[in-house]
C-alpha cells in the first residue's frame, strides 16, 4: 500500500519568512561597504548558490580570501538586522500551518539563520506551537544544509525521513533533502530564479500552498 507524507521541514529565510526584500537590501548595504556594485533580484536569484563564497566568486571574478569572507559575511548580517524589521510570514502561511497540523500531520523549521536569532522571531510571530522542533544554524554562516538535515531528522524520533517532504526557496534545500532520505518542493519566492531551481530535479512551485499541496499528494 502506498503511503503519503507526514512530516514537512520548513525552511525559513525566503520561505515561511518572506524577507527577499530585506536580502537585497542588506546585500547591496554590505557590497557598498568592500566597493562591489549593487545586484538587482534578479540577477541575485540567477547567481544565489551556497556555500555562500561561491555566490561572492561568482560576482567577483575570484573567491573572496578568508578576511573578506569574514568582512562580507558580518556586514550581511548587521545590514540584514536592520532590513528585517518590516518583514513578515509569506502570505497565508499561518492557514498553512494550522491545517497541516489539524490534520494530524507534524512540522518543523530548520533554517541556516542563527538559531539564537531565530527562535524570538518564529515566537513573536505567533506560529511556534506547529511545530515539533525548530531549530536554525548554531556554527558558521555561508555553508550547506545537508549536514543539519540529517541531524534534524534524526532528533525527530517519531519521523520518517523517507515519509517526509522539504520545502524551501534553494536548491541547497533539495541537495539536503536528498542526503537525509527525504523528498523536496521547492519555491519560487525566494532566493533561486525557478531556472535555478529547476536543476535540481524536484517539483517547483509559485505559492507556498501548492507546496503544501504536493507534500500532501507525495506518496512512497
Amino acid at each position: 500500500m502506498r503511503k503519503h507524507a507526514t512530516h514537512i521541514v520548513w525552511d525559513w529565510n525566503g520561505t515561511l519568512f518572506h524577507d527577499i526584500e530585506a536580502v537585497i537590501g542588506a546585500t547591496n548595504s554590505a557590497f557598498a561597504e568592500i566597493g562591489l556594485d549593487p545586484i538587482t533580484l534578479e540577477r541575485y536569484r540567477e547567481l544565489y548558490c551556497v556555500p555562500v563564497p561561491r555566490f561572492y566568486e561568482r560576482l567577483m571574478g575570484r573567491m573572496p580570501t578568508e578576511a573578506e569572507w569574514l568582512v562580507m559575511d558580518e556586514a550581511f548580517h548587521r545590514h540584514y538586522t536592520e532590513h528585517r524589521v518590516g518583514c513578515g510570514l509569506a502570505e497565508g502561511v499561518d492557514r498553512l500551518l494550522e491545517a497541516w497540523h489539524t490534520a494530524g500531520r507534524s512540522q518543523s523549521i530548520l533554517s541556516m539563520y542563527g538559531h539564537d536569532d531565530l527562535i524570538p522571531l518564529v515566537r513573536g510571530l505567533g506560529i511556534e506551537s506547529f511545530f515539533l522542533r525548530v531549530e536554525g544554524r548554531t556554527g558558521p554562516s555561508g555553508g550547506s544544509k545537508s549536514a543539519h538535515m540529517v541531524r534534524h531528522l534524526a532528533t525527530l524520533e517519531s519521523v520518517d525521513p523517507g515519509r517526509t517532504v522539504v520545502i524551501g526557496d534553494a536548491v541547497d534545500d533539495a541537495v539536503a533533502a536528498r542526503d537525509a532520505g527525504a523528498y523536496a518542493v521547492l519555491y519560487t519566492g525566494g532566493s533561486h530564479s525557478r531556472r535555478s531551481l529547476e536543476t535540481a530535479g524536484v517539483p517547483v512551485v509559485d505559492s507556498l500552498a501548492e507546496a503544501v499541496d504536493v507534500a500532501r499528494g507525495t506518496t512512497f
